[in-house]
């Protein structure tokens, strides 16, 4: 009877946690993620060393000639907090296997370079002082690593010798180098909010050589010991582990529908996206996203009850590129006003339909729908439905009352609205907000 119920009361007590761990991820919404390292320096995607096929030797001048002179973390950690977001996830090692903190593991890590201190410590204690929750992501590929066996995106994929190298690399010898870096991560640096790995193609095959998933990362040996030393450190989705719930992460693309567990549960959630087509800084990359677009991207992941982690690629001198500070400061002018649409924020009851043009947003906690009208319309917009159900419609970036017709059954062009409409009077002109957003105040 005993032991009955403590193993009632211990899955109970896992339940509670599980759930509650996300509590403050679903409510924060919108975090920035930071991509630096050595491939700053050649400014050309953090995949470079793959893309040219660099060997260690040759990408060495990279390690070399790394010095971030002008790293202010404490302007970093101001800009993300004026923009709105509220957690921090920055690369301690990409697939390159430079690594920004003092890891005693390796040498090929920012102390040794000119830069001389530890990176990743200064920008986790500027963000953590300014209230950001703290993330690492953390490469589970590791193109310098020695035992990290050649496979179909390693630089040395085409070496003729490949084949022959890989027989004295021992994946096993290197998961077990990766739990020695976590525990650093997870031990010298306070409370670790998020472990962000990345990433998993174990059906990727190339000239003989396998790809890479849970059995060579020991995947489950992993969990355990993110579980042991920080059970609250919530683990994404990328460690070949379907069977284990954890946050979902579309990459550049935004889901039009919640993307779901392996059990079909609807998912916790976060889109990663970039200002332009790159991670890490690209000096002359032209596919930057324009204010509106950067915006909408934020309101549509939330509309469908995800978050947004969006990407920063700092220089190699250690300054954010002037694009991405502009764009920073879009998103700190419009969630100066319009951030309760945000914050706490989900996907909309069904009963809600969005109009086109528009997208909703809803808050569970204060019962109110927001509208945010991405195409602005001419004088009038229709929301199905809402007949009823509300007390107070204005706009949520200056306050102002929104006259509205309820029950209206036609459109300006005299054709019928579905039963419930109520139909809100708008200016002619296009308030001087980006994406205008009105509330709603549910009964």
């Amino acid at each position: 009877m005993k032991a009955t119920k403590t193993t009632k009361t211990t899955k109970c007590t896992k339940k509670t946690k599980a759930i509650n761990k996300y509590e403050w991820f679903t409510e924060a919404r919108f975090g920035m993620f930071i991509h630096w390292g050595l491939y700053a320096i050649p400014a050309n995607n953090e995949w470079i060393k793959n893309h040219r096929e660099i060997s260690n030797e040759d990408y060495q001048k990279y390690f070399d000639n790394f010095n971030p002179d002008m790293l202010d973390a404490k302007e970093w950690a101001r800009m993300a907090k004026d923009a709105g977001m509220k957690y921090l996830v920055i690369t301690s090692k990409h697939h390159e296997g430079f690594c920004l903190w003092d890891s005693k593991y390796t040498d090929y890590k920012a102390t040794k370079t000119q830069a001389k201190r530890d990176l990743l410590k200064e920008i986790v204690d500027a963000f953590r002082a300014e209230g950001l929750k703290i993330g690492f992501y953390y490469s589970l590929l590791d193109w310098y690593h020695p035992e990290f066996p050649i496979d179909a995106i390693h630089p040395l994929r085409n070496h003729p010798d490949a084949l022959e190298m890989n027989k004295t690399r021992d994946v096993r010898k290197y998961a077990k180098y990766m739990r020695n870096q976590i525990t650093e991560l997870l031990t010298n640096y306070g409370k670790i909010d998020i472990m962000w790995f990345d990433f998993s193609y174990p059906k990727t095959e190339y000239r003989g050589m396998p790809g890479k998933g849970r059995n060579e990362w020991e995947s489950e040996k992993i969990v355990e010991l993110v579980q042991k030393l920080s059970p609250d450190t919530i683990i994404n989705n990328r460690l070949d582990l379907p069977e284990f719930k954890s946050i979902v992460t579309p990459e550049q693309f935004q889901p039009e529908y919640p993307p779901r567990n392996a059990d079909g549960t609807i998912a916790v959630w976060e889109g990663c996206q970039t200002f332009s087509g790159s991670w890490g800084y690209a000096r002359d990359e032209e596919t930057w996203k324009s204010e509106k677009q950067c915006i909408e991207m934020l309101i549509k992941h939330v509309a469908r009850g995800g978050n947004l982690i969006m990407n920063v690629g700092p220089t190699s001198r250690g300054y954010f590129d002037y694009r991405a500070v502009e764009r920073l400061n879009d998103f700190a002018r419009w969630m100066k006003y319009n951030s309760r649409s945000i914050y706490g924020c989900t996907m909309a009851p069904e009963e809600f339909v969005e109009p086109n043009g528009a997208r909703y947003t809803w808050n569970p906690k204060t019962k109110r729908l927001y509208v945010h009208i991405t195409d602005w319309p001419l004088a009038r917009l229709h929301l199905p439905g809402l007949a009823g159900k509300f007390s107070f419609i204005q706009f949520l970036h200056d306050g102002t009352e929104i006259e509205y017709i309820e029950n209206a059954k036609k459109s300006w062009n005299n054709e019928d609205l579905p039963e419930g409409t109520v139909t809100l009077r708008l200016p002619i002109k296009h308030p001087n907000v980006a994406i205008p957003v009105v509330e709603i105040v549910m009964k």
